[in-house]
């Protein structure tokens, strides 16, 4: 499989949203690696990725891919970061996988409960042939964009930045579906109830972020994982990482270091 490896110290898998490719988080990648040493990959189906897929195992190939990595990387250990659709990736292989997870880190995530609403269900029923109506969809992302930017034509570069990376490296829009359906087989309250590593929910403004309903996430992750702490990047929304990407690695590595040092042996003087 390819896997992008990048930078030195703590090592941080970060997984990718939905759309499934590594390139779309690239600003937030660059950030990370300035400052610990990020592990990152496209989902298994995409034919980049190189990777075994195995249908009938749905979303579990998603998880499996997370180990896979580590050990393409020689990595027995490493914080595990998911963007939206990736947080219940990282949330899922925490919980199946808690020797090789130090942390959890949660980016937008989408809560465990979540079912695609009718925009989402519209675009289900042809998504090859409505990708031009879900590009121009997207524009409802700017007001975020723009925020994070600090003004009306920064916002624009920025926004422009984004949608040629997007462009340029295009997510398959039967298998953004695809990814949608699997999540229906999948009883994420029983799984996720045995995450027990230290654990940060990163959330955007409920006000900007236009993709997962903050509050909503807050509350389901709140109950199952009591112990977990919440922050919220401000002047962002569902695409902090993307839109201001210091910040959010400035942020994930301060956790990813501390949950380290956290749980590291003793060292016994005698």
């Amino acid at each position: 499989m390819k896997v992008i490896d990048r930078g030195g110290g703590t090592p941080v898998v970060l997984i990718p949203g939905i759309q499934g490719r590594w390139e779309w988080i690239k600003p937030a990648i660059d950030a990370l690696a300035q400052r610990c040493r990020v592990i990152t990959f496209s989902l298994a189906d995409e034919p980049s990725t190189d990777a075994r897929f195995d249908e009938s195992r749905g979303f579990w190939c998603y998880v499996e891919l997370v180990r896979e990595a580590l050990d393409a990387a020689g990595v027995p250990r490493a914080a595990i970061c998911g963007l939206s659709y990736g947080g219940l990736i990282a949330a899922a292989f925490a919980a199946r996988y808690p020797e090789r997870a130090a942390s959890l880190i949660l980016v937008s995530a989408l809560p465990p409960s979540w079912r695609p609403e009718r925009r989402v269900r519209f675009y289900a029923r042809a998504p090859r042939v409505l990708t031009p109506v879900f590009l121009l969809a997207s524009l409802r992302l700017y007001r975020e964009i723009a925020a994070a930017s600090g003004g009306v034509v920064r916002g624009a570069v920025a926004g422009l930045r984004h949608a040629w990376r997007a462009l340029t490296h295009m997510s398959s829009p039967p298998l953004m579906v695809r990814r949608v359906a699997f999540l229906a087989s999948v009883d994420f309250t029983a799984e996720l109830t045995r995450i027990t590593q230290p654990t940060l929910v990163v959330t955007g403004e409920p006000s900007l972020d236009r993709i997962v309903p903050v509050s909503h996430a807050i509350r389901e992750y709140a109950a199952l994982c009591p112990h977990a702490r919440f922050v919220t990047l401000q002047r962002t929304g569902h695409l902090g990482l993307i839109t201001r990407p210091d910040a959010f690695a400035q942020l994930v590595v301060s956790f990813a270091d501390a949950a380290v040092h956290a749980t590291a042996p003793r060292r016994l003087v005698g």
